[in-house]
């Protein structure tokens, strides 16, 4: 399996939106509780700075995504942010690195200066350890700052890396 990190066509959008929606379906990640539709799904990935799949080269087959924007405007338009989804069963194949790592790239290219995570769920392990491996820096945790799927209130941790 060769798996390249490039930017999304109109002919990835299903696959897109099925394991974005996988992971708001999980609820213990992301904030979004709509699924996303073809036509929402169309809108939200055009919508961003860059949205890019990580794709088995010989297949074809898509194992994950990014979206990168802005964290904020004007005085603060320097710093990005972004998110991350991989599927179910790609999980475990290191997808997701190589997804953090094209997105460094891409969030310099584009002129930002800081990625800025704000929101990742404290239980998210695996994450919080590939981005401490990555250089990012904790900032610290916000109590019971993310609603799980079950009700539940779990702190997050905000991280940030210079690019």
């Amino acid at each position: 399996m060769k798996i390249e990190i490039r930017a999304y066509t109109e002919k990835d959008l299903p696959d897109m939106i099925r394991i974005w929606n996988e992971v708001v379906e999980e609820g213990i990640a992301f904030p979004q509780e709509d699924l996303l539709t073809s036509q929402t799904g169309r809108d939200f990935f055009a919508h961003q700075t860059y949205s890019a799949v990580a794709v088995d080269a010989d297949s074809g087959k898509i194992y994950g995504l990014y979206i990168l924007h802005p964290n904020n405007i004007g005085r603060c338009g320097h710093i990005c942010n972004a998110s991350y989804a991989v599927s179910q069963e790609s999980r475990g194949l290191h997808i997701g690195e190589k997804l953090v790592l094209d997105c460094l790239d891409q969030g310099l290219r584009h002129g930002f200066q800081i990625l800025q995570f704000n929101a990742v769920v404290a239980t998210n392990t695996h994450a919080r350890h590939l981005y401490e491996r990555l250089g990012f820096v904790p900032m610290g945790t916000i109590p019971k700052g993310f609603r799980m799927k079950n009700g539940h209130y779990e702190d997050i941790c905000p991280y940030y890396r210079e690019l």
